[in-house]
C-alpha cells in the first residue's frame, strides 16, 4: 500500500536534536508555509526495496513534507524510478501529485533539514533509533538503495555492520549475512549530476541492479 507516512517517522514536534530543531524553528517564522518539521517517509510499507537518502533539502522535502519532493535530487530520482518501472503516476514536485512508487519505500537517514545540508555525526545518531524501527517494522525488504556515503554508513550502523567490510562505491552491490542486499549510489544532488559525477545511466544501472536483486 502507498502511502506517505509511517508508524516509525519521527513526531512532528521532534525536539531530539537541540540544533535541528532551533533551525526548524527558525525556518517556521521564515518560511510559515512550509512543512517545517520531520520529513516522514513515502512509498510502499511492503517493499522490497528500501531507498536511503541523507536529510531533507530546505526549499525541497522541508517545503513539500514528502522525500526529494521539490528538490533537484528528486528530479533524477523519480524520473529515474518511473524509467526503472518502480514509480508511475506523474511527479510534479507537489506531494499532492499522482506519484506513487512501485515496491519501494524512500526514507531519510536523517529526518529533519540540517543547515547548509549537513548533518552532524550526533545528529545522524539522534536520528538513527528512527530508521532502526522503520526496518524492523518492514520485513519485506530485499535491497537497500543507499543514496551517498552518509546514507550508507548510516544504514551499515542500523544494521550492526562494520563499515570497513562494505566499503561504499557507486552500483557496489553488498550481499548481506541475512540474504538481503546493499546497493550503493552517488547522491543524485545537483553538484553530482551537473559535474557529470553521476549520470542518469549511471542511476539507473543502479536500479536495474536492484530491481535483479529485488526478484532474486
Amino acid at each position: 500500500m502507498n502511502q506517505l507516512g509511517h508508524p516509525s517517522d519521527a513526531p512532528k514536534d521532534c525536539t531530539a536534536c537541540e540544533r535541528l530543531t532551533a533551525f526548524r524553528r527558525g525556518n517556521i517564522e521564515k518560511y510559515p508555509d512550509f512543512f517545517n518539521a520531520p520529513v516522514p517517509s513515502f512509498g510502499d510499507a511492503s517493499a522490497r526495496l528500501l531507498i536511503v537518502g541523507m536529510a531533507p533539502g530546505l526549499k525541497g522535502a522541508n517545503r513539500t513534507g514528502r522525500p526529494f519532493t521539490g528538490d533537484y535530487a528528486g528530479d533524477t530520482l523519480f524520473t529515474c524510478l518511473e524509467k526503472a518501472g518502480l514509480a508511475s503516476g506523474t511527479y510534479s514536485k507537489d506531494p499532492c501529485d499522482s506519484l506513487q512508487l512501485e515496491d519501494t519505500m524512500i526514507v531519510n537517514a536523517v529526518r529533519c533539514v540540517p543547515p547548509q545540508n549537513k548533518p552532524t555525526a550526533a545528529e545522524i545518531n539522534q536520528c538513527r533509533p528512527f530508521l532502526i524501527d522503520l526496518i524492523e517494522r518492514m520485513q519485506g525488504v530485499k535491497v537497500y538503495l543507499t543514496l551517498g556515503r552518509i546514507a550508507h554508513d548510516s544504514l551499515l550502523r542500523t544494521l550492526g555492520l562494520k563499515l570497513k567490510d562494505y566499503p561504499f562505491g557507486h552500483a557496489a552491490h553488498h550481499p548481506l549475512p541475512n540474504g538481503r542486499h546493499i546497493v550503493d549510489s552517488y547522491h543524485c544532488s545537483r553538484y553530482n549530476t551537473n559535474t557529470g559525477r553521476l549520470t542518469e545511466a549511471m542511476f539507473l544501472d543502479a536500479l536495474t541492479l536492484c530491481t535483479a536483486l529485488m526478484k532474486d
